[in-house]
């Protein structure tokens, strides 16, 4: 995994209903899941670095954003490796709007494509040489699954920025109705 350098930015799907679930992840291994990032979905990670983030460039994501709010449904777990996960395919369109609006700017720097699927996770970088780490995943992946369904709604996206004291918010960008 590449550690994001300060400076970075990412456009998020703030999703506060699957914090217990990044909670529960960490009570089975707390190394799984990153200290102070709450639930989340990132339709654009890494963004533009922060002193290129302006009124022009939140103007251009406004204008890439769907009309009104998005009701999304957390309803199935997908494990691989030492990944854990929930796919929000109902921020698919909203996510490919805003990456066509900022071509240059590739998902994940092009490790899963143009277009990865959206996503939250749950657990990352389960350690496979750790005896037992599969054994670890599926452990989380089953108690998740247990929780599930969760229904929510996105009414806003947020620009966050990686400073010294960790990522903060820099917009939030509502989903105008």
């Amino acid at each position: 995994m590449t550690v994001p350098r300060p400076g970075t930015t990412a456009v998020l799907a703030l999703l506060p209903e699957a914090d217990p679930l990044l909670e529960l992840a960490a009570a089975v291994d707390a190394r799984v899941v990153r200290p102070g990032v709450p639930a989340h979905a990132a339709l654009l990670y890494p963004w533009l670095p922060a002193d290129q983030v302006g009124e022009r460039e939140l103007a251009r994501l406004r204008a890439a954003l769907p009309v009104g709010r998005v009701p999304i449904r957390l309803a199935e777990v997908e494990r691989a490796g030492g990944f854990v996960g929930i796919p929000l395919p109902e921020l698919g369109a909203m996510a490919t709007a805003v990456r066509a609006a900022f071509p240059e700017q590739v998902p994940y720097g092009g490790r899963f494509g143009q277009d990865p699927p959206v996503h939250v996770t749950v657990a990352l970088d389960v350690d496979p040489g750790v005896s037992g780490a599969a054994g670890v995943a599926a452990d989380i992946a089953d108690r998740v699954a247990g929780r599930l369904p969760i229904s929510a709604e996105v009414a806003a996206l947020q620009v966050v920025t990686l400073g010294s004291s960790g990522w903060r918010r820099v917009a939030e960008v509502p989903l105008a109705d």
